[in-house]
């Protein structure tokens, strides 16, 4: 068992250790890093930390990270708000936008559909996309989810609740290898994956 020579030092520790890919050691040096430091400067990353999680927003409409109701990409009259393209969590909206290569709007689901993990349609931002679509002004909606069984999964969930639309459903070209996480993938590939797009195949 760790001896700690303060209950702040290991209570500091305890904390970061709990970030997902922090270990104990790693922690530890995080946490002498910072007793290195001015105090003004850990306040500030204290305070930071804080209104972050006091402050931040989820965009009403895309449910993206945003300082405000409404997102900056949602907001922007430049954008084309008749193409939506779908991703599971707010790392892929990033990785997209790096590439600079789409000009529509996103819409973040949360997750995707995962039995084993007990997470259902319920669960992921399934009904307020639907409800999008339904409203008239939206042409497109790319699927843009991993290509694992369950992004494949949830992309054919998606489908069905939405072929009762006129709505032009495609999917992001396979130059995303199988299995890959879409935050993992490299900004020319993910580019030409979003530009190279196909209509979407119930049989694919």
């Amino acid at each position: 068992m760790q001896h700690y020579p303060s209950q702040l030092l290991e209570r500091a520790v305890d904390e970061f250790s709990k970030l997902p890919g922090i270990g104990s050691k790693t922690a530890m040096r995080l946490v002498l890093h910072l007793l290195r430091q001015d105090v003004r400067a850990v306040e500030t990353f204290g305070q930071s930390i804080i209104r972050l999680r006091q402050e931040v927003k989820f965009c009403r409409q895309c449910h993206n990270i945003s300082d405000t109701d409404l997102c900056d990409i949602c907001a922007n009259p430049r954008r084309d708000h008749a193409t939506i393209c779908v991703v599971e969590n707010i790392q892929d909206v990033m990785a997209i936008e790096n590439t600079q290569q789409y000009r529509g709007t996103y819409h973040v689901l949360g997750g995707v559909i995962s039995p084993m993990d007990g997470i259902g349609p319920s669960d992921l931002q399934i009904a307020s996309l639907v409800e999008r679509v339904h409203q008239g002004d939206v042409r497109e909606v790319i699927l843009a989810l991993s290509p694992t069984m369950e992004g494949d999964a949830t992309n054919f969930y998606l489908y069905r609740k939405l072929a009762d639309t006129d709505v032009k459903i495609t999917v992001i070209a396979r130059g995303v290898a199988q299995n890959d996480e879409l935050q993992y993938t490299d900004e020319v590939t993910l580019g030409r994956s979003i530009v190279n797009r196909t209509p979407f195949n119930i049989n694919q």
